[in-house]
């Protein structure tokens, strides 16, 4: 029989403790998950931590496109403005219910400097248990292309310049699902180029559309 020293016993028996307090407050309830308490510090950034790291831990390699490109700019426009002002804000609003009852507090993209491909995962992907959905279930990977390079610009407009880049806009249009980071310019990538304006082909069209081909054109994309 190995040896045993009291040393062991006593590292053995304090990890039996703690083990079972942990579970027993688990099972107590006793904190309090409710998203108008914020968590306690240790807890906060632990969570923050593992959710930075998971993130860039997972976009090294990940091709970003041209994201200057005009076309991206007005297409990703309408389905920001669709998708995600409740909670990411926009120009001349500073709260909305839901961005007011969220925690943690997604962060205000009209103000915020974004890191391209970080923001492609957390679109595509989401993030547990925050609020974030995973629009790669949804929306083709040239679309979230599109909105990252929207997003890029939205710290730069006014109310004014953001309502005009989103009337250009063709609404909420995003295709369908695509596995896979891959380029646009991917072979898998084909379809999605050849459906979503990227290269700035329907905004250089008819780059000032009356009130009703944006309400009519609108109305044809609109889920």
């Amino acid at each position: 029989m190995p040896f045993v020293t009291r040393r062991s016993l006593l590292v053995l028996g304090g990890l039996a403790i703690g083990g079972v307090a942990v579970a027993g407050f688990v099972w107590s309830g006793a904190y309090n998950v409710g998203a108008d308490d914020p968590h306690i510090a240790p807890v906060y950034a632990l969570m923050e931590t593992i959710r930075d790291q998971s993130i860039r831990s997972r976009v090294d390699g990940l091709k970003v496109p041209d994201l200057d490109d005009q076309g991206r700019i007005v297409q990703g426009a309408g389905n920001y403005d669709a998708m995600c002002t409740g909670c990411h804000l926009k120009p001349g609003v500073r709260e909305t219910e839901l961005s007011k009852g969220l925690y943690p507090a997604p962060p205000d993209l009209t103000r915020a400097e974004i890191d391209a491909a970080e923001a492609f995962w957390v679109i595509k992907h989401g993030i547990k248990a925050s609020g974030m959905p995973a629009w790669g279930k949804s929306m083709e990977d040239e679309y979230i292309w599109n909105m990252v390079a929207f997003i890029r610009q939205l710290p730069t407009l006014d109310a004014n310049a953001y309502q005009a880049l989103v009337a250009r806009s063709e609404g909420h249009s995003h295709g369908e699902a695509q596995d896979g980071e891959q380029s646009p310019t991917s072979p898998s990538h084909e379809s999605a180029t050849h459906h979503a304006p990227a290269a700035g082909a329907n905004a250089s069209a008819n780059p000032h559309p009356t009130p009703d081909e944006t309400e009519h054109d609108q109305h044809d994309h609109q889920h």
